[in-house]
């Protein structure tokens, strides 16, 4: 008979693989978004047949997630571009960072076997102080890892950098700024200058370039690129949110002056109904195939419910073309990118960019915690804990120890989890637990910022164990949502939550899974992402609630599926 992990990670990993979708019109197609869960903010670059990816990360640790395809629809995470402490504990401070802080909008590139990763911390030291921007590169000439040590640029203002290199292998620093004079608040412009990357300083002039297609309104996110003998500058505009879009504009020299493209925005949602089934689309990145055409990677936002998604912003895939002006009374007739050719929109289904290889949806997740390290899928709020948790302590198992501390601003506790990618999903974790200690809580967590989460949690009575579920709402004081006393707890118990229809079910186990007791039913737009740059993440959490504690549980396994709609 199979081991219990074996039988339910071959059950979950059954479901792992899908055949390529079929589009409206039958033809084979991928559907968006490419990279499901909080992944916003992506930038691409292609070596030969490999595309790498990078993503926003915020105050989570590891930061900047990579990952790899050889199709553009079939993404594998590879590893992070911050992924040890020396990444993060000095001046890129991800110790003590504020939600919605940290990592913002990195740019990835390469160059002669090197790759390039270019991105902004944004930290706050306390209330009423200025806010840091530091902006800095780290680079590897493997992009699954080891990254530099963060090369931090000194005088660099603004966020979201990018760094290109120019054919005579000069490098420029691309960047955002508000204006010295800025006509309204949240106007941004462009500038650029020479990169030192040998002594990773900036060098000669600064150029200011361009306050975008709608004078600058939150203009960011700028990326140069070279083609037809021209410079091309993509940046983002509107905010990221509902008024999001992509502008181009181009020069014969990179220091301007630059023409913006008449038909700007080249994509965005914002012509179309709030309630059309992605929003907020921009932030963008071109890439060129080997073959010449050319892609486009873009945020957006899932319009699941309220115009709204608990995965916050993803990854989603378009393509372009380009194509000259057709006006024959213009003297210098311009090539433009078109994105979305045949309907200018990021489509739910598109074809695919290879016809021979089709994307197969990868909707499990599943973790026995027999490897000496952590599956790459688990981030922490914040650096984690010092002996929070071990894999060798019980091998086999996840070790989280209940510290003092628990979920709040700035800090740092016992809490690991991974991306939500779907609105439905069935998420459980197997735990044993032995402690009578009433002050600790262990259990799963649904988490989407320090002042909004769900917690289902076996606690100590005293005289035996209880079950409950903690809801902390945006903005208000934590309340208990429900509570069940365990008859016949012998240790060990299965947590499970099932979202579908808009409610989160949750249940219990004691009997290794052969039935199930329903526990409690609530919303299940608690973690919903409203305004915030994230999603929300499902995870493990252990605290003593402000008490030195031993305790500790031995999470055995975690099982995730997610259903598409």
């Amino acid at each position: 008979m199979l081991h219990h992990k074996s039988a339910l990670a071959l059950l979950v990993f059954a479901c792992l693989a899908v055949s390529a979708t079929a589009g409206p019109a039958g033809e084979r197609a991928f559907a968006n978004p490419i990279v499901r869960g909080s992944y916003p903010d992506p930038s691409i670059c292609r070596t030969g047949d490999d595309f790498y990816l990078v993503n926003s990360s915020f105050e989570y640790v590891p930061g900047l997630p990579i990952h790899h395809s050889r199709d553009l629809v079939n993404w594998t995470l590879i590893g992070y571009g911050l992924h040890a402490p020396r990444h993060y504990a000095g001046e890129v401070n991800l110790v003590d960072v504020q939600s919605n802080g940290g990592i913002h909008a990195p740019s990835i590139r390469c160059r002669n076997g090197r790759f390039y990763i270019i991105t902004t911390n944004v930290y706050s030291p306390a209330q009423g102080e200025p806010t840091r921007m530091v902006n800095f590169v780290i680079t590897a000439t493997d992009p699954a890892g080891p990254w530099s040590t963060p090369h931090v640029i000194d005088g660099a203002p603004g966020i979201d950098p990018d760094i290109f290199f120019d054919d005579d292998g000069t490098a420029w620093y691309v960047g955002n700024q508000a204006p010295a004079d800025p006509e309204f608040n949240g106007q941004g412009e462009i500038w650029v200058q020479q990169l030192d990357t040998e002594n990773w300083r900036l060098v000669g002039e600064r150029h200011l370039l361009w306050r975008g297609a709608c004078d600058g309104t939150w203009a960011e996110g700028p990326h140069i690129y070279k083609r037809d003998g021209r410079y091309y500058l993509l940046i983002a505009e509107g905010g990221t949110g509902l008024n999001h879009a992509v502008m181009i504009a181009v020069a014969d020299d990179i220091r301007g002056p630059y023409l913006s493209n008449a038909r700007n925005p080249i994509l965005t949602a914002r012509h179309l109904s709030y309630d059309f089934w992605v929003n907020s689309t921009g932030h963008a990145d071109l890439v060129e195939l080997a073959d010449g055409r050319s892609y486009m990677v873009t945020l957006g936002k899932r319009n699941d419910v309220a115009r709204n998604s608990n995965m916050g912003r993803e990854t989603h895939l378009v393509p372009v073309v380009w194509e000259r002006e057709p006006f024959p009374w213009k003297e210098v007739k311009h090539e433009w990118p078109v994105a979305a050719p045949d309907t200018g929109r990021v489509e739910r289904f598109t074809p695919l960019p290879f016809a021979d290889r089709p994307q197969h949806r990868r909707n499990a997740f599943a973790d026995d915690f027999d490897a000496e390290s952590l599956n790459l899928q688990w981030n922490f709020r914040r650096a984690p804990l010092p002996g929070s948790y071990s894999l060798s302590d019980r091998p086999g198992y996840l070790r989280l120890h209940a510290k003092p501390e628990v979920i709040a601003e700035r800090g740092r506790a016992s809490l690991m989890g991974f991306r939500q990618t779907e609105s439905d999903f069935e998420y459980s974790a197997s735990l044993v637990f032995a402690g009578d200690d009433e002050n600790v809580d262990v259990g799963i967590s649904l988490v989407q910022k320090d002042n909004q989460h769900l917690l289902a949690t076996v606690t100590g009575t005293g005289e035996g164990h209880s079950l409950k579920l903690t809801l902390t709402p945006r903005g208000e004081a934590a309340r208990q949502l429900a509570s069940a006393r365990l008859e016949d707890y012998a240790g060990a118990i299965i947590l499970r939550v099932v979202s579908t229809n808009g409610r989160y079910r949750f249940s219990y186990s004691l009997d290794g899974g052969a039935s199930f007791t329903p526990f409690a039913d609530t919303d299940a737009t608690h973690v919903l992402s409203l305004g915030s740059y994230t999603g929300a993440y499902l995870g493990l959490y252990a605290t003593a609630n402000g008490r030195e504690s031993a305790a500790f549980a031995d999470f055995d396994w975690v099982r995730y599926v997610a259903y598409e709609r």
